[in-house]
């Protein structure tokens, strides 16, 4: 890695790949977020103004993978950059990344991590504590993961460069997204548990509930592995829903 790429540029690009999906739009996609983040970097690797628009411009071309392992492309674009790679390599690494990015991180984050730490959020509303606790238990274990998960994708990208892929085969996320959904089985047996034998519980609610419930089983039983993003989607609405009654009531 060339000395110019300081450690205040550096992560300064890490710092605004939280802002990836600020420009997000039907065209580029994550495109012009992913220029914005590499700016800091190119500022120091160019010292000729229309080098560097010539790079920003290549970078504001259409690019799309998930947010958080996007941070993959954008260390190792910033190493390709500062090694001085011609602009057909760059392209051609960001069109073969941005598939198994997007399909990893879908599988990883939405799939897996984001309902799992809901299902852990909800179980403890329904064990008992107040709803305030469940929401500070969620936006903490989420984000100690997802902050964790966009700085090391910034490392690897960055060490490794065009290389990524091994680096990315011996992470085996596929085996962690396994294993966490393990984990997020066990959360849903507990608060399943938790809302039958509960005070307030479902057994309590009367008929009517305990029949939607029953459906809601079902569908999922037979259907629900072929909708996860939708049963992520309720999974974070219930989440909210809940600890909303809880800090009201």
């Amino acid at each position: 890695m060339t000395e110019r790429l300081s450690r205040t540029a550096l992560t300064s690009a890490f710092l605004r790949s939280f802002l990836i999906q600020g420009s997000w739009n039907y065209r580029t996609m994550l495109g012009g977020g992913f220029a914005f983040a590499m700016l800091p970097a190119l500022r120091r690797i160019f010292t000729d103004s229309a080098a560097m628009d010539a790079s920003l411009q290549r970078h504001l071309e259409h690019f799309n993978a998930h947010p958080y392992l996007c941070n993959v492309a954008l260390g190792a674009a910033v190493k390709l950059e500062s090694e001085g790679a011609d602009a057909e390599t760059v392209r051609r690494f960001k069109l073969a990344v941005r598939g198994p990015l997007g399909s990893l991180g879908d599988g990883l984050v939405w799939a897996t991590w984001l309902p799992g730490v809901s299902l852990l959020a909800l179980t403890l509303y329904w064990i008992g504590l107040p709803g305030w606790v469940a929401v500070i238990a969620f936006l903490f274990v989420y984000n100690v993961g997802h902050v964790g998960l966009r700085l090391w994708a910034f490392r690897v990208g960055l060490a490794d460069g065009r290389e990524v892929g091994g680096r990315l085969a011996r992470a085996d996320l596929g085996g962690w997204t396994s294993k966490l959904q393990v984990v997020a089985s066990l959360l849903l047996g507990a608060l399943v548990g938790a809302m039958l034998v509960g005070a307030d519980g479902l057994a309590a609610a009367g008929p009517v509930w305990v029949a939607l419930a029953a459906i809601a089983c079902l569908a999922g039983l037979f259907v629900g592995h072929r909708a996860w993003r939708p049963a992520a989607v309720t999974v974070v609405v219930a989440v909210a829903g809940l600890s909303a009654l809880g800090l009201f009531l």
